[in-house]
């Protein structure tokens, strides 16, 4: 049975993308949500897509049926984007984290729901979780668990896990709730440390940072980025890359003429976009979810 995927804050990702007419690249596939929307747009758009998970092809393959080749699709990282695209485009889409295909999975390890192999690998190559737990220094693991789950309690959890060696994801599960109890409030207290294991696994921060650093010469003059996060992590380094490369106003005092340092990127919004209360009825996936945009200037590179 196929899972329903709902793309989050799909209107707001169009409002700020404004695909009227060019290429696109959409740097996480998944289900294909934002890449039929954009081609769905205008009769004119191309969309390039980027997905390492070798179970989007069934999708890919589908759009590619319906939309010719006004749709490419590439099996990588999104990370190596630049290596694939030969001319710049007018806008990218980056949707971070896991997919609501990956967590509804129960072989990919993904969700603490139901029980499956402990592997947590958006792609088919590389370790696992359970590899992590059973190769990293004691150490090392609770610095993943502090650092990417902000689990104040990384040292015991990973002390434990280190013990216990879990294989599956109800086995490490277990061993956490065994620590930490879980609150009244319905939450799980185990999902910061399913979440850490998770982006270190897949390296998703760097990921990140890296498609981010690319992204300038990825992009035409007034081309558009648009990146949608889910964890604080994450926003935070959308939000300080496009803090460091946006348009900045220099006073020299107040008897000289004001002068203007013009950065690679213009931000189109001081504040991240979240659902609305609309959609967080219909897709409550999206409570977390912040978008940032900016826009490509003229300064060369």
């Amino acid at each position: 049975m196929e899972t329903p995927h709902i793309p989050v804050l799909l209107n707001e990702v169009l409002d700020y993308l404004q695909p009227g007419g060019g290429t696109f690249i959409d740097g996480t596939f998944g289900a294909g949500g934002y890449t039929r929307a954009i081609l769905a747009a205008h009769p004119n758009n191309k969309v390039i897509a980027f997905d390492r998970d070798p179970t989007t092809k069934k999708a890919a393959d589908k759009i590619k049926s319906e939309f010719g080749n006004r749709f490419t699709f590439v099996q990588d990282c999104f990370s190596k984007m630049a290596a694939h695209i030969t001319e710049p485009v007018d806008g990218i889409v980056l949707d971070i984290g896991v997919s609501s295909m990956q967590i509804d999975t129960p072989e990919r390890g993904f969700s603490l729901r139901c029980n499956g192999p402990l592997d947590m690998r958006m792609s088919n190559t590389g370790p696992t979780a359970a590899d992590l737990i059973a190769t990293l220094p004691e150490s090392k693991l609770a610095d993943i668990l502090f650092k990417y789950g902000e689990e104040r309690q990384s040292r015991k959890i990973a002390h434990a896990l280190k013990e216990h060696q879990p294989k599956t994801t109800a086995e490490m599960a277990e061993i956490i709730h065994h620590i930490m109890p879980r609150p009244k409030d319905g939450s799980d207290s185990a999902t910061r440390s399913f979440q850490a294991l998770r982006i270190a696994v897949n390296d998703e921060l760097g990921e990140l940072e890296r498609v981010l650093a690319d992204s300038p010469k990825l992009l035409k003059t007034g081309g558009r980025l648009v990146v949608v996060s889910f964890h604080s992590l994450e926003d935070r380094i959308v939000k300080d890359f496009l803090a460091q490369n946006s348009t900045k106003q220099q006073h020299i005092n107040k008897y000289a003429k004001n002068e203007t340092d013009i950065g690679i990127f213009q931000l189109l919004n001081k504040k991240p976009i979240t659902a609305s209360d609309t959609e967080l009825t219909q897709n409550p996936r999206a409570h977390s979810a912040k978008l940032r945009a900016a826009e490509r200037t003229e300064v060369a590179l």
